[in-house]
């Protein structure tokens, strides 16, 4: 298949499942791509809770949200076409914007390379939603005998890929693979809907949306976190979280009830996606209507109603999640557990496991233009007047506090584990704050922004490149995020003393600080090294297709398991244990323990208790287990056994 041929599949599986949605939307008189996308994750929430509760196939999930979408359109043709809720114009240069994010989305495709990483784990659980006829929320579960995913019990977004697989026809490992292409479109279009939402000025929101490509795209180089944008944790942070965010700030201006309920529904969808980014959401979201009332005293009845919409959809999925959250290891940790999680991420904590907090370093990670937007925040304090100003302030604040003060940062982690925690970091809205900040520098030194912008890009890029490996190797400096701590505060007494705006679009200084960070991009624009091709052959991926029925157990070491659920409709019985939640159920480190004894003895004992009915086993790694069965497949490296 052509990469045309695929790009217009995937293109049009998705515009077929998100055109419902849209159509909603509509119907209810909110426009925009933010609102569109709610709606259609909402609806295929509604869809698959009614497949999981009947053990339908996914076809009634499309059924189902199609039938959404003709009663929407129905109901919008009999009552007449609906003025928009907000008075304000619709978003200027939408169509600029997607088509700069559709750039940006065949510019993905190159560097797509190899699924890997959590790819393996996401696509296992869109194999299993396509092929099984009998769904469940313990369908996508990858051993036949585990638990829910605290983090992915309800599989939203699996269902929502595997949808577009379905509709388009395409192959689900395609999906994963080359979705980035059609999916960064939209999150560079509902980035700058956010930005619009905050600052109501066309240049500052494409210079928000900038800035946040090339924090997560171009410093990283080689696509960077965008070319995961087809699975959940990237997809919540780049896509979900603007667009709810987008909703949210549009309902401040104007709290009717179809942008609350539009709200509301991109806050379900988060929760569903990512759980703690719902959560992450509300920390900053609350510090700017705290500084936003006691700067202006304003937005508070409004504000409320925004949060309200974020918090209570999100609250009561939270509540339906709790008995799974409870019986995962690392939240509410014992002792054990505390420090282990704490020399897991020890380059990115300082203290000890008793009490600790991150590091300074982690704010500015991400590279010059992260530091950049460190170094202008407090320059906020002069827009005290401007919405933008004090999500900057109040967010960046909260965001502050939660992770820098150990007796907050402690127990926050012992809530939502500390994998989690120490991501709320990367909520400062640095975009926000380089994007406006640098408009009030404009301000203040006129045309000398100019050079200013551009020195300060290159210095800070070769400064400080950025650190993105697993663990903190330097990071970024210290000083920016005490600066930006100490700024922050000041900026807050500043603003309750200016009452004139000093901001000014300075579209020239915002491209020339951003030109370093994206020439080192697009000049390392290649596929990562880090994401290998699968050691699996073509041959054997192919005979579990075709010998092993849908659903049956495999048994095979954690690595080969790991893949194997991911190219074929199986359940395993053990995985990386770095690539499964520590419940109680999946025991992830006793799995491989028994793996090993396995290895050891030759005990199929061991495999059947699993229920495995087939077993694969790598040549090159174990070459001593050779049982006495009936072989349905071999090649140089692999052998396929019947159990």
């Amino acid at each position: 298949m052509s990469s045309v041929s695929l790009v217009v599949q995937l293109a049009f599986g998705l515009a077929v499942v998100l055109a419902p949605g849209a159509l909603l939307a509509r119907t209810l008189g909110v426009r925009g791509l933010s609102a569109a996308l709610a709606w259609s994750l909402g609806l295929v929430f509604a869809a698959l809770s009614v497949t999981f509760a009947v053990h339908a196939s996914l076809t009634l999930t499309l059924v189902l949200v199609l039938a959404a979408g003709v009663a929407a359109a129905a109901v919008g043709v009999r009552r007449g076409p609906k003025p928009p809720v907000s008075t304000r114009p619709t978003v200027p240069h939408r169509g600029a914007v997607l088509a700069a994010g559709t750039v940006l989305g065949l510019l993905l495709w190159r560097v797509a390379g190899n699924i890997g990483g959590d790819g393996f784990f996401h696509l296992a659980r869109i194999q299993k939603l396509l092929a099984f006829g009998d769904l469940s929320l313990g369908s996508a579960n990858e051993f036949p005998d585990g638990g829910l995913h605290p983090g992915y019990a309800f599989p939203l977004w699996h269902g929502l890929l595997a949808l577009v697989a379905k509709v388009s026809g395409a192959d689900p490992v395609d999906v994963v693979l080359h979705g980035p292409t059609v999916l960064a479109p939209l999150a560079v279009l509902v980035a700058y809907e956010a930005g619009w939402a905050l600052f109501r000025r066309a240049v500052p929101a494409a210079a928000a949306a900038a800035a946040g490509v090339a924090l997560v795209a171009m410093a990283p180089a080689h696509g960077g976190a965008l070319t995961a944008l087809a699975l959940p944790a990237t997809a919540s942070r780049q896509l979900l979280v603007p667009l709810a965010l987008a909703l949210a700030l549009e309902s401040v201006r104007r709290p009717v009830p179809a942008l609350l309920a539009s709200a509301a529904a991109a806050s379900l969808a988060l929760a569903a996606v990512h759980p703690t980014y719902a959560l992450f959401l509300w920390i900053p979201f609350a510090g700017f209507l705290a500084v936003r009332w006691l700067w202006e005293r304003r937005d508070a009845r409004a504000g409320g109603l925004a949060l309200a919409a974020l918090v209570v959809p999100a609250g009561l999925f939270f509540a339906w999640l709790l008995p799974v959250i409870g019986d995962t290891a690392s939240v509410s940790p014992d002792a054990d557990e505390r420090t282990r999680g704490f020399e897991q991420y020890a380059g990115q904590l300082s203290g000890t496991s008793d009490r600790f907090s991150v590091v300074p370093e982690l704010f500015g990670r991400t590279g010059a233009v992260a530091v950049a937007a460190l170094l202008v925040l407090p320059l906020a304090g002069f827009a005290s007047r401007r919405r933008w100003a004090a999500y900057v302030v109040g967010g960046s604040l909260a965001v502050f506090a939660v992770c820098l003060v150990p007796w907050i940062f402690t127990p926050f982690s012992d809530v939502v584990s500390l994998s989690q925690s120490r991501r709320l970091a990367g909520f400062v809205p640095l975009a926000f704050a380089l994007a406006g900040g640098i408009g009030v520098l404009a301000r203040l030194v006129g045309r000398l922004v100019v050079p200013l912008a551009l020195a300060g890009g290159l210095v800070l890029q070769l400064a400080y490149p950025g650190d993105f490996g697993y663990t903190l190797e330097t990071g970024g400096p210290a000083w920016a995020t005490w600066l930006a701590v100490v700024g922050a505060v000041v900026a807050l007494g500043l603003g309750l003393r200016r009452r004139q705006p000093l901001e000014r679009t300075a579209a020239l200084a915002f491209v020339l600080v951003l030109l370093p960070a994206y020439v080192h991009g697009l000049t390392h624009w290649s596929p990562s090294e880090a994401r290998r091709p699968s050691p699996l052959s073509e041959g054997l991926i192919a005979a579990v297709h075709r010998d092993v029925p849908v659903g049956a157990t495999v048994y095979a070491d954690p690595e080969a398991s790991y893949r194997l659920g991911a190219f074929a409709p199986v359940r395993v019985c053990l995985n990386p244990p770095g690539h499964v939640a520590d419940t109680v159920a999946n025991r992830p480190r006793e799995r491989v323990e028994e793996f090993r004894r396995f290895v050891r003895t030759g005990d199929l004992a061991i495999p059947r208790d699993c229920g495995a009915t087939w077993l694969v086993v790598d040549r090159t790694r174990f070459a001593d287990v050779a049982p006495d069965l009936p072989v349905a497949y071999r090649d140089a490296r692999w052998l396929l056994y019947r159990l």
